[in-house]
């Protein structure tokens, strides 16, 4: 890897930290499409041994920001803007159910849900994009597991939900202001007690990101595309 090596990191929730990292990186452009990531080299580079690494690299395979090929390694996939499109298409399917369950159950635990919405809040005004995806991603998972089914739970967190929160704050301009107030909408949306309405709500709220007008690098797609080179701006 040919770009300056980030600084070794905490042992606490090492693997989770590289993953998170790696991502930074991928997206930012740091590490290129097409390059290979080596074990032993990140091992280095973070200070750490393989285990971490080799698990932090199984998460970013789970999220298809990168391939391994036998006896070849890993690289990172020519990362496009489709993966996240599906990701939330697919997120959005179970939120709405999740939502609906809950709802007609009256399980919504909205104490805990205003709690998020608060601390969204707070992150906001200390400017803190960490904790305002934290309480995001608690926002939601809140949610999920207030329904009580244990493979909506299993599929959803199998999307990687943290570190494809972590992509999409990376890569949008959206606000932290504005991630508040998405989720206070959908908060009152929910208290307001209409079944249907919160269940819009919760899949409109996902297919916001699903539809975002930009690659994987935050560049304008419609940009990307000029006269004779229609291509520019799709998929590799």
């Amino acid at each position: 890897m040919t770009a300056q090596e980030p600084p070794s990191l905490s042992r606490m929730t090492l693997a989770q930290q590289i993953r998170d990292s790696l991502v930074s990186r991928i997206v930012s452009g740091e590490v290129s499409p097409g390059e290979r990531l080596v074990v032993s080299k990140l091992a280095a580079a973070y200070g750490t041994s393989q285990a971490p690494v080799r698990e932090a690299l199984r998460d970013l395979e789970a999220m298809r920001m990168v391939a391994t090929t036998p006896r070849r390694g890993t690289f990172v996939r020519h990362f496009v803007q489709q993966t996240l499109r599906e990701a939330y298409a697919v997120r959005a399917a179970l939120e709405e159910t999740a939502t609906r369950v809950t709802m007609l159950a009256g399980t919504v635990p909205l104490h805990e849900l205003r709690a998020d919405v608060q601390a969204m809040r707070e992150a906001a005004r200390r400017d803190d994009p960490d904790a305002s995806m934290r309480a995001s991603v608690s926002f939601h998972r809140h949610v999920i597991e207030a329904a009580g089914n244990e493979l909506l739970a299993q599929s959803w967190e199998a999307l990687q939900i943290e570190a494809r929160t972590a992509v999409t704050v990376l890569v949008t301009k959206v606000t932290l202001d504005e991630i508040t107030s998405d989720h206070a909408l959908l908060l009152e949306t929910i208290e307001s007690g209409d079944p249907e309405a919160a269940c819009r709500a919760a899949r409109e709220h996902q297919w916001t990101y699903a539809e975002l007008p930009h690659d994987a690098l935050g560049r304008d797609r419609e940009e990307l595309v000029s006269p004779g080179r229609e291509d520019a701006a799709s998929p590799d």
